[in-house]
């Protein structure tokens, strides 16, 4: 089976709501692997990694997040990358 690897980036308030953890969550759940992490300009960027139906869930999941979250925007980009599991930080 083909395996989909998309770059998010999202934007609004992600920080400090919980956005990281709920979104590991919600991967390791729907079977998605790859990394979340905060970025300096208080947006979250993730690597998402798995088969498209999963991968098309997590997309649709981060364009919310959890309910503390207030989502703004969400750019989505071809990503790279090989992962085994799913982390709230960068594990390349």
């Amino acid at each position: 089976m083909a395996e989909t690897v998309l770059r998010l980036e999202i934007r609004g308030v992600v920080q400090g709501v919980g956005y990281r953890w709920s979104m590991v969550e919600e991967a390791r759940r729907l079977g998605v692997c790859g990394w979340v992490r905060n970025r300096r300009d208080g947006s979250v960027e993730a690597m998402v990694a798995g088969p498209a139906e999963a991968v098309d869930r997590i997309v649709e999941w981060a364009r919310h997040g959890p309910t503390s979250a207030v989502v703004s925007g969400l750019d989505v980009m071809a990503g790279e990358g090989r992962f085994s599991s799913f982390d709230p930080w960068p594990t390349q």
